[in-house]
């Protein structure tokens, strides 16, 4: 993989994979606060011009660093950060299916956050 800076933009609800001065993937999520406070992935894009060189992967495993720095849980509704956090339980503990249902319940309510 080529030098990818990977920086959480909040506000946009967006953690993106940066190189040569452009975006080139990123990981849309919203921030849900009840039952508890959690970051929930929602969709995973990689450009395709530099699909296969392990961007996807980077962004979900930072997403869990970032919710592990701040002390919440990582809810994913987005299939490829589950499947990804299936293959790596040691660094992306399972949500509980009942703050999956509410994020999901969110979602459906509020298609914008996708």
């Amino acid at each position: 993989m080529s030098d990818i800076e990977i920086r959480d933009d909040r506000a946009a609800g967006r953690l993106e994979a940066v190189a040569d001065g452009g975006v080139v993937g990123h990981i849309a999520y919203f921030v849900l606060d009840a039952p508890e406070r959690a970051l929930v992935p929602v969709h995973t894009i990689v450009e395709p011009a530099h699909e296969g060189q392990g961007i996807a992967g980077s962004l979900a495993r930072e997403l869990y660093r970032l919710a592990g720095r701040e002390g919440v849980t990582v809810a994913p509704l987005c299939p490829y950060v589950v499947k990804w956090a299936a293959r790596h339980p040691d660094e992306a503990p399972a949500a509980d299916p009942e703050l999956l249902r509410v994020a999901k319940e969110r979602l459906v309510a509020h298609p914008e956050l996708f």
